[in-house]
């Protein structure tokens, strides 16, 4: 992949100063791997001692082999999954309604001074409401159905992402700008060349930090307005007092967000590999 322009000569100068051994790489990412089982596995063999002494009632905290026993079961039922199809294709709409209005606020904040002027007091005092806080007045507007997910889902996405790609924009470095202009750049070739390529780390943070937003503001309006998805599951099984099913739910929504966002940490290693590249 091409080099961006602001890919200077002093970091290459500071990598030929300051060396990493490579063969010492394998074996670090092999430790960072080793240190993140001991938190987990310790809190997964409290809870099987708690669920096997009965520390706590069963009805209360039943034990992971019955948590995993029903897991299995509703995924061999199909009940599983078409509650992660559903709750999964809520997140994906709001997030790309979200994604789309971020990006398009941020840019504009971030190139105009003048924009930024007019919506950025605006902007902050909209961000500052949290989700739940805009449910009881969508609610009378739009109602409980699809609509009202989609719009809280992606406000929850837009505010991270409008806020990272303004303050990506803005945090181009002076140089970078000075030396297309040197060159006599065009517009398009500043924002294409210099200014986005520069902001786009900063800016591919907002949309994994929108991401998973929008995949907590869904499980929240799963749980407060929903008839299907997996935070209905949780209040399922929290009525019928069947904590089995809302710990299998749990971890279910647990595991899917962990997997989005390692998705687009590899996206951000194919977009961002050049950063290393140019190393």
């Amino acid at each position: 992949m091409e080099q961006p322009l602001h890919i200077g000569l002093e970091h290459r100068a500071a990598v030929a100063r300051f060396p990493t051994p490579r063969w010492r790489l394998p074996h670090l990412a092999f430790g960072r791997w080793l240190l993140a089982w001991p938190v987990p596995l310790a809190v997964l063999a409290l809870w099987w001692l708690a669920a096997r002494h009965e520390w706590i009632a069963p009805q209360v905290l039943p034990s992971p082999e019955a948590v995993a026993l029903t897991l299995a079961e509703s995924a061999r039922s199909g009940e599983l999954w078409a509650n992660l199809q559903v709750s999964l294709l809520r997140v994906l709409g709001g997030f790309g309604v979200g994604l789309a209005g971020g990006l398009l606020l941020g840019v504009v904040m971030g190139l105009s001074p003048t924009v930024k002027d007019y919506l950025y007091p605006t902007f902050k005092a909209f961000s500052q409401v949290p989700v739940l806080g805009w449910l009881p007045l969508l609610m009378l507007l739009v109602g409980i159905d699809e609509a009202l997910k989609i719009i809280l889902i992606s406000k929850a996405a837009l505010v991270p992402i409008a806020l990272n790609t303004y303050k990506g924009i803005q945090g181009v470095p002076t140089r970078y700008i000075e030396v297309g202009r040197v060159l006599r750049f065009s517009r398009w070739q500043m924002l294409s060349r210099v200014v986005f390529p520069a902001a786009l780390a900063p800016i591919w943070n907002g949309v994994r930090y929108g991401l998973t937003h929008a995949w907590l503001a869904l499980v929240v309006v799963e749980l407060l307005a929903s008839s299907e998805g997996l935070g209905y599951m949780i209040v399922f099984g929290r009525q019928l007092f069947q904590l089995d099913v809302v710990l299998a739910a749990v971890v279910v929504v647990g595991a899917v967000g962990y997997l989005l966002d390692k998705l687009l940490a590899l996206v951000e290693q194919r977009l961002l590999g050049w950063r290393k590249e140019g190393l």
